[in-house]
């Protein structure tokens, strides 16, 4: 993709001069190390980071059905550290976040055990509420990522990837895919064991016509009294905001602003039996951008793994590299190494490390992270939480 070497080329040498260096000689690992760092969205994933931890520990805790409350051995999770990355082991790591740990020794079994505390399964149980209450959201939200791929259909597997992301029920392929058989429909895959989530399409019946994000962006953009865009260009433009410190040279300015007039098809047109406009392989880099910030539209924190959103690559018709596209349009996302893992932010949707249009999910996951920021600090005025002083 010709645009795509140059915006590299661009952003390794953003103050113009001779480019001597170019995309089939720069590596993914020299290329994410050579993207400007965005302090704000470093000190978030800083946070995230035992977030995730925290959070895969509470889904073991609460799958386990025959504990009242909800317990998990010791044991079991230090086998499991390697894979969590405990890098200091289960028991050390559960001690760190006693406000959300309760450890205890069970005298039956002769073993410790670890329970979630009364706050934390107090969120636990407002995310689930939340969750339940935006049913009707979440099946908007599975529709449109059906309606975006090719076939309008996806593998199953990968919408396990991202059913957290997207604010799913634990239990959604009976609470959302069963109890609606009008709009979707499990059929086998080619593999075996492996089922594909199609969208019911009733002969007769027009086609969804969805507004994407970026589109009610334009809407408002043009709106704005004092907007000093041209609104010919806006018709077709992304918003862009740069990490702070980030130097834009004159080309790199200049690519970006021809590359926002570029006609292109949304995320949610059908591409069967069209051919490739003028616009040429810079369209189809533009669809592709369209697909992947509707995608991060639809999920409740505007973040996900680069890993995972590739699952989806290929029903959405994307011939392109996921984390190339990503690390080409730093006006619009930014990709975070921390924990082991790039994990892809929607800029717009952050100011100072928080959502901007929060929703009731999020909030709920907030206060966790709230409880994991605390780590060892003075407990929570809550009488409730006094009991946590034994595990100290």
């Amino acid at each position: 993709m010709r645009f795509s070497f140059f915006m590299r080329s661009l952003l390794l040498h953003p103050c113009g001069g001779s480019i001597i260096t170019v995309r089939s000689k720069t590596t993914s690992g020299q290329y994410v190390a050579s993207r400007s760092r965005d302090p704000v969205f470093e000190k978030l994933m800083d946070k995230y980071k035992n977030l995730l931890k925290v959070i895969a520990i509470q889904d073991l805790i609460l799958a386990n059905p025959t504990a009242e409350p909800p317990s998990v051995s010791i044991e079991f999770l230090s086998r499991l550290s390697q894979k969590l990355h405990l890098n200091r082991g289960a028991a050390s790591f559960l001690r760190k976040y006693p406000h959300i740990f309760h450890v205890l020794y069970d005298p039956v079994k002769s073993q410790p055990f670890c329970r979630l505390t009364d706050a934390a399964m107090e969120i636990s149980r407002q995310e689930a509420l939340a969750i339940n209450a935006s049913l009707p959201v979440v099946v908007d939200r599975l529709v449109r990522l059906l309606s975006m791929s090719i076939s309008k259909s996806v593998p199953l597997r990968a919408v396990f990837k991202v059913w957290r992301e997207l604010g799913l029920p634990d239990d959604f392929e009976d609470s959302v895919i069963s109890k609606n058989p009008h709009v979707f429909k499990l059929s086998d895959g080619h593999e075996p064991n492996t089922h594909i989530l199609e969208l019911v399409q009733e002969e007769g019946k027009e086609s969804l016509n969805f507004e994407a994000a970026v589109e009610k962006w334009r809407v408002v953009e043009c709106c704005e009294e004092d907007c000093s865009v041209d609104r010919t260009e806006v018709q077709f433009s992304f918003k862009h905001c740069y990490p702070p410190g980030m130097r834009l040279g004159k080309n790199f300015k200049a690519k970006v602003k021809e590359w926002q007039k570029l006609p292109y098809v949304g995320p949610y047109e059908d591409m069967v039996g069209k051919k490739r406009n003028k616009s040429g392989v810079m369209g189809v880099e533009k669809r592709a951008v369209a697909i992947a910030h509707e995608f991060l539209s639809l999920t409740v924190e505007k973040m996900v793994e680069v890993e995972k959103i590739s699952h989806f690559r290929k029903c959405f018709g994307i011939d392109l590299n996921i984390r190339d596209l990503f690390l080409d349009h730093p006006g619009m996302f930014y990709i975070s190494t921390k924990g082991k893992r790039h994990t892809v932010f929607l800029r717009e949707a952050y100011e100072r490390g928080r959502l901007i249009d929060p929703n009731p999910v999020y909030d709920a996951r907030r206060k966790l992270l709230d409880l994991v920021l605390l780590g060892r600090h003075a407990a929570l005025s809550d009488s409730r939480e006094t009991d946590m002083s034994e595990e100290e």
